[in-house]
C-alpha cells in the first residue's frame, strides 16, 4: 500500500476544500482515471492512474496529445487519495496548488503490463477508457540530470485508432467539464467544492438493490406510495469514513463516472449512509439519450434518491418503507431543491390517477412501493412498476451498412437471449445521432466477427448485414412487437453500459399504457384479455401471468423443455371451469408443438411438448396454469431420466409432517444408492425427484418405485398408503 504522507503535509484540510487522505482498498472492477485540468500558478492538466489505493499523479503541462509524434513532458507528483478523482472546485490561492481545478476527463484504465515494474523500470503502458481520452497511451521516464529532485516523464499516444494528427486537438475541442458542463470561470466564479462532512462510521459496502415487478396497472389502496419512474441508472450512494462510492445496480463502482455527484454526498450531514437512487441527466425527467450524452460530453448530472438502506451505522432495511423514507427526509433536509442531489418526490392520489397524470406529463411511468414492506433485494411484488411506453434492452448481434458517405451503419441488428438461444428480434435505424454513429461504429469494428451469432435462419432483412460478437446492449423504444416477434418503429435510446448480454432475455418487459381488454405481446407471442384475473386471492392477471412465464423461462425449460407434457387449463382462472388437455389440438399457437406417440392400444395420438419461451407464452395465452411434464425426454420417450414420489398429505396433516416424510424418503433411497431433490408442488406436497441415466425402460422404473412404496407403507402403516 502506498502513503499519501507528501499529500497531507502539504494542505491544511481545514482550510482546502480538497479531500482528506485517506487510504482506501479497491471498491470495484476498474481502476479509475482522471485528468484535472488546473489553473495555479501556470495553467497545466493533471493526469492520475488510480492505483494501490492511491491515484498515481502526473502533471502534464501542455495537457495530453492525441498526436503519437507528440511527446508531452508529464512531471510526477505526489500520490493523491482516490476521493480526489471527484474534486471540481477552487483551492484558495493562500493553499498549495491554490487555484480552479476542473475535471476535464475521467473513464477507468488497465494495464498492459505489471504496474509495479513499469514504475520501477520507468515504462508505463495501459488503455484508457475516458470520455475525451482513449486507446493505447504510455507514459516512459526520462533520465535525469545529475542532483535533479523532479521527475519528469513522457506521455505518449500509442498508434491505434484513436490517434489524431493533430498536436492539441483534444485540449482545444474540449474546454468544459466532463461532468458539470461548466466552463473555468464558471467552476471559479462558484462556492468553493463542498466541504465534506465528516463522517465517523465505516463506509458501507455495497448490497444488492430492490427491484419492481412489472404490471398491467397500478395498485390501489393507502397503504402504496407511488412515485415517478426515472429512465437512467440506478445507482447506490455509500457515505462514511472512507469517503464516498456510488455503484451501479449491479455493485460496479462508478465513482469515477458519476464524479458530479461526489462533493454533494460528502456534504451530507451524517456518520455513515447507504442510499438508493436513480441518476438522470440535467434536472427534468431523465431521457436516457440525454443521460447517455452526459456521460460521454460532460454534461450535469442529477441524481433523485427514493430510499436509505442504512444510517449512522444502522441497517434500515428491515424497518419499513414509511420509517425509511422519514429517515431520508431528515437526512436531505436543508439540501437545495435544485441542486445535484434530490428527493424523489411522491406523487398524490390513487395508482391510475397517479399513473395517468405522469402519463399525460410525458413522463415513463411510475412505481408504486408498499409503506409497510421492508428493503428486499430482488424483483418482488412489494414495488409494482406501470409503464407508458414499450422499452426494453436488446443485444446488438450485426448491422446492415449504410450507403450514405461517411455514416457508419444505416440500422443495427437486435436480438434477446431465450432459453440460452439468441434470438432475432429485428432492426433499429432512428434514434442515432453523429456522436452515437461514431461510437457504435467504432466499436462494432472492434468486434466484428465472419458469422451471425443469432441462433436461427434470419428474414430476408438481414441479407446483407455485418455480424459482431454479441457484447453490446441497447435500449430501444417501439410500438409493438410483430406476429413474427420482431419490433416495430424502433428508436434507439442508447447503450446500456449497465447491463450484460447474458442478462437480456425475451425482450418485451415494457408496455404502452392501455385498456385490460385490449391484447398486449410478450416476447412477440400475442396475448388476449391480459387484465383478466385468474388468481382471485393474488389479484394475479393473465397478462402477468404470461410475464411470469417470460421472467422464469430459462429456468422453467431446463425442466419442462423437449419433453412431453399436458395442460391444466383454466380460461375463466381458478374460479372457474378448468380441464386438463394431454393430446395438441387444431390451431394451437406455433410455439406448442406436437409430438406424435404410440399409445396401449396401437393408435398414435399427437401430444404436446415446448422448446422456447413462444411455447410456454403460447400455453398461457389458452389459460394454462399447470404443466405436468413427462419423466422422459422427446428424443427417447421410452427412457425415462426421472422418477418422481408424490407426497400428499392427509385432512389435517401440516406441512412439516410432508417435509418429515420428504426426509425419510431420501433418506431409504440414500440407503439404496440413489441421489434424489424434494420440490414443492405448488400445493401442500412435495416431489421427491430421483435423476435417473436413461438405461433403463418404464417397467424396470415402475416395479422399483412401487416396490420401494410398498416397503415403506408396510413398515410404516399408519403413517404412508401406498
Amino acid at each position: 500500500m502506498r502513503s499519501l504522507e507528501a499529500y497531507s503535509g502539504k494542505r491544511d484540510f481545514e482550510v482546502t476544500p480538497e479531500p482528506r487522505a485517506e487510504l482506501v482498498e479497491a471498491g470495484g472492477d476498474r481502476l479509475s482515471f482522471v485528468v484535472q485540468k488546473h489553473d495555479a500558478t501556470r495553467l497545466h492538466f493533471d493526469f492520475r492512474l488510480e492505483w494501490q489505493g492511491v491515484l498515481l499523479s502526473w502533471a502534464v503541462t501542455k495537457g495530453p496529445s492525441s498526436d503519437p509524434g507528440e511527446k508531452r513532458l508529464a512531471v510526477r507528483t505526489e500520490d493523491h487519495p482516490v476521493a480526489y478523482g471527484a474534486f471540481e472546485g477552487t483551492i484558495p490561492k493562500k493553499e498549495y496548488g491554490g487555484g480552479t481545478v476542473m475535471l476535464w476527463d475521467n473513464g477507468w484504465w488497465e494495464p498492459l503490463h505489471d504496474p509495479a515494474e513499469g514504475l520501477e523500470k520507468g515504462k508505463l503502458h495501459f488503455r484508457v477508457h475516458g470520455s475525451r481520452m482513449k486507446g493505447g497511451w504510455a507514459l516512459v521516464r526520462m533520465r535525469g540530470k545529475a542532483g535533479e529532485k523532479r521527475e519528469n516523464w513522457l506521455l505518449i499516444k500509442d498508434r491505434d485508432e484513436f490517434a489524431g494528427r493533430s498536436a492539441d486537438a483534444l485540449v482545444n475541442k474540449y474546454k468544459t467539464s466532463v461532468t458539470t458542463g461548466r466552463a473555468m470561470r464558471d467552476i471559479a466564479k462558484a462556492r468553493a467544492a463542498v466541504t465534506p462532512a465528516k463522517h465517523t462510521k465505516p463506509l458501507p459496502r455495497f448490497q444488492k438493490v430492490q427491484l419492481a415487478t412489472l404490471r398491467d396497472a397500478p395498485p390501489e389502496g393507502e397503504e402504496w406510495q407511488h412515485e415517478a419512474k426515472f429512465d437512467g441508472y440506478r445507482c447506490l450512494i455509500a457515505v462514511g469514513k472512507g469517503g464516498v462510492r456510488l455503484y451501479t445496480r449491479n455493485g460496479k463502482d462508478w465513482s469515477d463516472r458519476f464524479g458530479a455527484l461526489c462533493d454533494p454526498a460528502a456534504g451530507l450531514k451524517c456518520q455513515s449512509a447507504l442510499i438508493d437512487g436513480e441518476v438522470i441527466a440535467g434536472g427534468g425527467g431523465g431521457d436516457f439519450s440525454a443521460l447517455q450524452r452526459a456521460l460521454k460530453e460532460g454534461g450535469a448530472l442529477t441524481c433523485y434518491v427514493f430510499d436509505c438502506l442504512a444510517l449512522d451505522g444502522e441497517s434500515l432495511t428491515g424497518k419499513p418503507l414509511r420509517e425509511r423514507r422519514k429517515a431520508l427526509e431528515r437526512l436531505f433536509r436543508g439540501q437545495p431543491p435544485k441542486g445535484p442531489l434530490r428527493l424523489s418526490p411522491v406523487i398524490e392520489g390513487e395508482g391510475h390517477a397517479a399513473l395517468a397524470a405522469m402519463c399525460d406529463a410525458g413522463g415513463e411511468g411510475i412505481i408504486s412501493k408498499r409503506l409497510d414492506a421492508p428493503y428486499r433485494a430482488g424483483r418482488g411484488r412489494a414495488w409494482i412498476k406501470s409503464k407508458c411506453l414499450r422499452r426494453a434492452e436488446f443485444v446488438v448481434g450485426g448491422w446492415s451498412p449504410s450507403d450514405k458517405r461517411g455514416r457508419a451503419f444505416s440500422s443495427l441488428l437486435l436480438g434477446s437471449y431465450e432459453g440460452g438461444r439468441l434470438i432475432y428480434r429485428g432492426r433499429v435505424g432512428a434514434g442515432f445521432d453523429e456522436a452515437a454513429l461514431e461510437e457504435i461504429g467504432a466499436r462494432l469494428g472492434q468486434l466484428k466477427r465472419k458469422t451471425a451469432p443469432f441462433d436461427e435462419d434470419l428474414p430476408a432483412e438481414a441479407k446483407g448485414a455485418k455480424w459482431c460478437r454479441p457484447k453490446l446492449v441497447a435500449e430501444v423504444e417501439y410500438t409493438e412487437f410483430t406476429g413474427e416477434g420482431r419490433i416495430r418503429h424502433g428508436v434507439f435510446k442508447g447503450l446500456r453500459e449497465d447491463k450484460a448480454p447474458g442478462e437480456v432475455s425475451a425482450a418485451a418487459e415494457a408496455r404502452t399504457d392501455m385498456d385490460d381488454g385490449d391484447d398486449i405481446r410478450v416476447a412477440g407471442v400475442r396475448i388476449s384479455s391480459p387484465g383478466r384475473v385468474v388468481y382471485p386471492k393474488a389479484g394475479l392477471t393473465k397478462g402477468e401471468v404470461a410475464r411470469h412465464y417470460e421472467t422464469v423461462a430459462d429456468r422453467m425449460l431446463t425442466h419442462a423443455g423437449d419433453r412431453p407434457l399436458s395442460l391444466l387449463r383454466c380460461p375463466s382462472g381458478v374460479g372457474g371451469e378448468c380441464f386438463f388437455q394431454k393430446h395438441a389440438g387444431k390451431g394451437f399457437p406455433d410455439g406448442v408443438k406436437a409430438l406424435p406417440i404410440e399409445e396401449k392400444d396401437g393408435d398414435t395420438e399427437d401430444y404436446m411438448y415446448v422448446t422456447s419461451a413462444a411455447g410456454l407464452l403460447g400455453a398461457a395465452q389458452m389459460g394454462t396454469l399447470e404443466f405436468h411434464i413427462w419423466g422422459s425426454a422427446r428424443d427417447r420417450i421410452e427412457r425415462p431420466d426421472r422418477m418422481v414420489f408424490d407426497l400428499d398429505p392427509d385432512e389435517g396433516l401440516g406441512f412439516a409432517e410432508v417435509v418429515k416424510a420428504a426426509r425419510e424418503v431420501r433418506e431409504g433411497l440414500a440407503a439404496c444408492g440413489l441421489d434424489s431433490a424434494p420440490m414443492v408442488t405448488g400445493g401442500k406436497g412435495v416431489h421427491v425427484i430421483v435423476p435417473l441415466r436413461r438405461v433403463v425402460g418404464w417397467e424396470t422404473v415402475k416395479f422399483f418405485s412401487q416396490t420401494f412404496a410398498r416397503i415403506l407403507a408396510e413398515r410404516a402403516p399408519k403413517r404412508y398408503t401406498a
